[in-house]
């Protein structure tokens, strides 16, 4: 719904040449596509847009990448930059601002929301705390973060079923993986953990 919605908002104005519902529908597209700007959803499921430009981005080199998402946490922000991405709008853009948003990207220009521009400004500045753009974030996956998060501000795993629509068992799979990841032994060090890079 959220697709037909903005390409009623922009066609006409911009070409679009396809469109994806997940990770790899979009690496796919983008291969077989090779459109000027791809118009990339943070929280694409199967591991979100930073996953298609960490896949994608070094075999087409004259694609550039515009992020629209509902999130402007600066860990997003500025992830979502390091994968690749040349601007980074919220969804509260309106549609003639976000067919000028595709445009410059298309001519080469980096185009962030007002505060967003801040975010990357303060992380390159050095007042972000390393911690929020860390290499350890970037290796899980959105839903890994999500699970994360909740578990770290002391949700019980059937709460974080329950609050993400999934089932304990995927919830006890995700926290699995988690631990893993980050090389954590336990939920209380992964509350920790988060504590320490502002997450919760």
């Amino acid at each position: 719904m959220f697709r037909t919605g903005v390409r009623a908002e922009i066609e006409g104005r911009v070409r679009v040449l396809g469109e994806a519902a997940d990770v790899d529908e979009a690496v796919e597209a983008v291969q077989r596509l090779r459109p000027e700007v791809v118009l990339l959803d943070v929280h694409l499921p199967g591991g979100g847009g930073g996953e298609v430009m960490r896949r994608i981005a070094s075999r087409v080199p004259e694609t550039r990448f515009l992020a629209l998402s509902v999130s402007d946490a600066a860990e997003d922000v500025i992830g979502t930059i390091r994968a690749g991405a040349r601007g980074y709008v919220t969804k509260t853009i309106t549609g003639p601002e976000l067919v000028d948003a595709i445009g410059r990207v298309a001519e080469g220009d980096a185009v962030f929301s007002p505060r967003l521009a801040g975010f990357v400004l303060d992380a390159f500045a050095g007042s972000i705390a390393v911690a929020q753009v860390d290499e350890d974030l970037d290796r899980l996956s959105e839903r890994e973060r999500e699970v994360m998060r909740l578990i770290a501000r002391g949700y019980a795993y059937k709460e974080v079923a329950s609050e993400l629509f999934i089932s304990v068992k995927t919830v006890e799979t995700h926290v699995s993986s988690v631990l893993r990841k980050l090389q954590l032994s336990s939920r209380h060090e992964l509350t920790r953990w988060a504590t320490d890079r502002r997450l919760l």
